[in-house]
């Protein structure tokens, strides 16, 4: 489906398909790395898809040229004011080298949360949907088992700092 993709740089929209070349204003990417631009729209066979998720376009840095002289000129009849100054845009060339290449990786990490199910069964109810605050007030209430599972999926998936914190001063007091 992936025909085309309209992605958003430096405030600009800009209708792309693969292996084209483009100039847009300048980037503060090194020449030669790659970069993921916000993807607006993907398109393609008479079927589009507005705001894609898990979809994502892939850019490559070329070359960072400046565009053309543009000369500006002020004058003023009967007085002697002349004025002439010149502007040249910086600009970047950027080829698109993929479209859609991120929607095969989605659908692989979301394969890998199927091994913590396991411990789905040692996690307390409704675990996912508790706030921090929930769960600083509930730890006192959960078997060991369940502190140490809940500590593995912290880890592993949400990262809450304040969470983490409360569920190893938990594990501590079981423990001592």
């Amino acid at each position: 489906m992936a025909g085309y993709a309209i992605i958003s740089l430096g405030g600009k929209q800009y209708r792309v398909r693969e292996g084209e070349r483009l100039l847009v204003d300048r980037l503060p990417t090194a020449e030669g790395k790659t970069f993921n631009p916000d993807v607006l729209m993907v398109g393609g066979d008479g079927a589009f898809e507005l705001a894609p998720k898990g979809v994502q376009v892939t850019a490559k840095v070329v070359g960072s040229p400046l565009g053309p002289k543009i000369r500006i000129g002020k004058y003023k009849p009967k007085t002697g004011y002349r004025r002439h100054t010149g502007f040249r845009a910086k600009l970047t060339q950027i080829e698109i080298q993929s479209i859609g290449g991120a929607k095969q990786k989605a659908a692989a990490k979301k394969e890998a949360p199927a091994e913590p199910k396991a411990d789905a069964e040692t996690l307390p109810s409704g675990y996912a949907e508790l706030t921090v605050a929930q769960i600083g007030e509930q730890t006192g209430n959960w078997r060991k088992e369940q502190l140490d599972a809940a500590l593995e999926y912290e880890r592993a998936h949400a990262g809450r700092k304040g969470a983490i914190a409360a569920l190893e001063s938990a594990k501590k007091e079981k423990e001592g």
